[in-house]
């Protein structure tokens, strides 16, 4: 039997994200093999890999070379460069991708620009969907320094909006600004967002207390889109306020939901084009070979860095 190698959450490992001999995968014919050159690390995706009570093969983000194309046609010929997303078992040196999970790479977007897109950029993408008519707008982004939030910043910024962005630590401001936001809050208190709004659109990623706040400040027809409980916490809130203000939303989000409707391939086309043509950045702070797994995804679940991290596939 053909192995590979490739990253394994096991309980019974300390640091739990390891290298190991795994098989080879068989693709079903709506599937490319790809040879993997850099993957990109979530805290979804890490916190659950923490959390394994049993061995199991995480990953979601992947870029690298079609080494067989697809036996049903569909999707990129052998040699083309591609970013792809799976719901596991995307941290591999070989893996089998459906074909709408795949979008081409020009040669001026990198592997390591085309790593950060699949789960961020897509989660920030659709996200910013569920909204229509953004241009002077206001919208607000909780968790803006983070790999989704920097990606909305400047995507709600690319569709006009009024962008605020939330912040916990202040040494963060500057990468929110840079991004594009117009006014940044620092803290562990919402509630001076308020100054700004009521919005239009609020991407919520925090929960909790910050949620319960988020939903006082939307303005009539106003969304606000819930896609993480980085804090922990249960949210409580008083729901008169939110139903007398007149046809408000709150969008429960998941990229897995998502892409059954918005196929990944079209949303990964779109931002790889923004990339390429200098309109949509990539912000990755932390660049290491893949045999440093678990030190950089310990990195990232102490919040040690805004923006990504992306490892090299050797």
């Amino acid at each position: 039997m053909e192995t590979i190698r490739a990253i394994v959450a096991d309980p019974a490992v300390p640091e739990r994200l390891v290298l190991r001999e795994a098989e080879a995968p068989s693709p079903f014919p709506n599937e490319a093999l790809v040879r993997v050159a850099a993957i990109s690390l979530n805290r979804g995706e890490v916190r659950n890999a923490m959390n394994t009570t049993t061995p199991m093969r995480p990953g979601w983000d992947l870029a690298g070379t079609i080494e067989r194309a697809a036996a049903d046609g569909s999707g990129p010929s052998v040699g083309t460069r591609v970013v792809g997303f799976l719901p596991s078992g995307a941290w591999a040196e070989l893996v089998a991708v459906p074909t709408n999970a795949l979008a081409g790479l020009p040669q001026n977007v990198s592997f390591v620009q085309a790593a950060t897109l699949p789960v961020a950029g897509l989660t920030a993408l659709y996200a910013l969907e569920k909204a229509r008519g953004l241009i002077e707008r206001p919208v607000l982004i909780t968790g803006a320094s983070g790999g989704v939030g920097l990606f909305a910043v400047q995507l709600a910024r690319l569709s006009g909006a009024r962008v605020v962005g939330a912040i916990r630590q202040a040494s963060y401001e500057a990468a929110v600004r840079a991004a594009g936001a117009q006014e940044v809050i620092t803290g562990e208190e919402l509630a001076p967002a308020g100054a700004f709004g009521p919005y239009h659109l609020i991407l919520e990623s925090v929960g909790g207390a910050s949620l319960a706040t988020a939903l006082t400040m939307l303005a009539p027809e106003g969304t606000c889109v819930s896609f993480g409980v980085s804090s922990g916490r249960e949210t409580t809130f008083q729901p008169g306020p939110f139903f007398r203000t007149g046809g408000l939303n709150l969008y429960g989000f998941i990229l897995f939901h998502e892409v059954k409707h918005h196929p990944a391939s079209d949303g990964l086309a779109r931002l790889v084009r923004l990339i390429a043509d200098g309109r949509l950045h990539a912000r990755v702070e932390v660049e290491a070979p893949w045999t440093q797994i678990a030190d950089v995804a310990r990195q990232l679940m102490d919040r040690r860095f805004p923006g990504k991290a992306v490892l090299h596939v050797a």
